[in-house]
């Protein structure tokens, strides 16, 4: 998680970040902190994952907070990621631009200092190759990075199941096929492709 705070007119704005891998996760996230900070003047948020993305105002005059708190969001190119600022107010008004000002500014720079990591997409495959193909094929794989790896042999020879990163499904394709002279199968798994 990360955090940033400053002090805008005396009002103190604290930001958050944290990952939250799907909706009901972020919506924990922030009812915790809620929690943690219940003598706030306001706890304005917004989260992105995906396609799904939501923000609050939070009591804030609308517009003025949920939204530049998600805009800092969807511009940061970041996903799955849920972003409160705590305001407690320090007795000065700041007005509508003065508040999407602090409010942008504050969750922009909590986006900045968060802590990232890149996570790449991966696809379920199903590779078929006859019993004089396998050891090709396993050499071919040392040169992958997979997961969930899964093996069935069958009356034609093995069939493997493993989760491959997406940018390498084109290339792994055309190392099966040149592995085992057109005769290797890559195909995308279903769910009960090799349930027994």
């Amino acid at each position: 998680m990360a955090r940033f705070s400053a002090v805008i007119k005396n009002s103190e704005f604290l930001g958050f970040a944290a990952h939250a891998p799907d909706v009901p996760a972020a919506l924990e996230w922030l009812s915790n902190l809620r929690l943690e900070r219940v003598d706030a003047s306001h706890v304005c948020w917004a989260y992105k994952i995906g396609v799904q993305h939501r923000f609050s105002d939070d009591g804030e005059p609308s517009g003025t907070a949920g939204a530049p708190i998600y805009r800092a969001l969807e511009t940061s190119g970041l996903d799955c990621v849920v972003v409160a600022v705590v305001r407690y107010y320090g007795g000065v008004n700041l007005g509508a631009g003065g508040l999407v000002r602090a409010y942008a500014s504050t969750a922009n720079e909590t986006l900045r200092i968060a802590d990232k990591k890149e996570v790449h997409s991966r696809i379920a495959l199903l590779v078929a190759v006859s019993f004089d193909q396998m050891n090709a094929l396993y050499r071919l794989l040392e040169g992958y990075d997979i997961q969930g790896r899964e093996e069935r042999f069958t009356a034609d020879g093995l069939e493997l199941q493993a989760d491959f990163l997406e940018t390498d499904v084109g290339l792994l394709r055309l190392a099966v096929r040149d592995a085992t002279r057109g005769l290797g199968v890559v195909s995308e798994a279903r769910d009960d492709s090799l349930s027994m």
